[in-house]
């Protein structure tokens, strides 16, 4: 009897332990709201190369247009925001995984990414464009017949060079791109020519460009992929969130502050 008894308290117990282990985590199926808003805290994950968007400065602080846009959205909540770098080809996975709370980074709004994840109310339009030196004479995407083309591994520009093959694909050599997690690797292989062409932001493209010494040695080049718009990825379950991240929107843009940021890195409001 009294070995009965012990079973049923050890079970108990460890039932008990589980119990009140669960209820820390997150749950997947409910909007996060609640929790960020009583923890005081959100992470957003980032490619930390992407300049201007969110990027690491010479001391390794993480910078940017998004980074200052996700702090001044959740400074009117009394929200902390950590921003936590991750592999950009892995992005949507780590939303769904909650290792993070947001993709806020540059995040072009596509038909294919809204199957996977909830989208805020757009703030910047943007487009894909080939970067090359002016030496190479590169003036259309066509002038990229037989060229070599890098990209960045997880984009919308890669996404949309492999769905829509007759605007770039088809041109450049092998009809296919080499891939980049990030930027500044790329831009390397271009300046030593080792690729001849770069498909990437137009955003980046101009920033990183006006900060380089010799800028009449590069031309940017469009061509017909449709332009896109930057917005805040969430997970699907995550509405309420979304509801609070565009309610601030509205106000940042009443107030004036989302232009003063914009100005602080553009030069302009380029914000929708």
């Amino acid at each position: 009897m009294k070995k009965k008894k012990y079973l049923l308290i050890l079970v108990t117990s460890l039932l008990t332990i589980l119990l009140l282990a669960g209820c820390g985590r997150k749950k997947t199926n409910e909007d996060q709201w609640s929790r960020i808003n009583s923890e005081k805290k959100v992470i957003v994950g980032l490619d930390d190369s992407f300049v201007p968007m969110g990027f690491q400065d010479k001391s390794g602080e993480i910078i940017g247009f998004d980074v200052d846009l996700a702090r001044a959205v959740f400074d009117l909540y009394d929200i902390e925001v950590d921003f936590q770098p991750i592999d950009w080809s892995m992005k949507e996975n780590e939303l769904q995984n909650q290792t993070i709370d947001l993709i806020w980074n540059g995040y072009s709004k596509t038909a294919e990414r809204e199957e996977k994840v909830l989208f805020s109310d757009e703030y910047m339009e943007n487009e894909q464009v080939v970067v090359s030196l002016k030496k190479n004479n590169i003036a259309s995407f066509a002038d990229m017949k037989g060229k070599i083309l890098g990209a960045q591994n997880g984009s919308s520009g890669y996404n949309s060079f492999e769905e829509q093959p007759a605007i770039l694909k088809d041109f450049v050599k092998d009809q296919s791109a080499i891939l980049y997690d990030g930027f500044n690797e790329a831009f390397m292989d271009l300046k030593s020519g080792r690729i001849d062409g770069l498909l990437i932001d137009r955003v980046y493209a101009n920033y990183y460009l006006s900060h380089e010494d010799n800028l009449a040695d590069y031309s940017i080049v469009s061509g017909a992929f449709e332009s896109e718009a930057f917005a805040v990825g969430l997970r699907k379950t995550d509405k309420e969130l979304a509801e609070k991240i565009n309610s601030a929107f509205k106000e940042l843009r009443k107030s004036g502050k989302l232009a003063e940021i914009s100005k602080e890195w553009f030069g302009e409001d380029v914000t929708k």
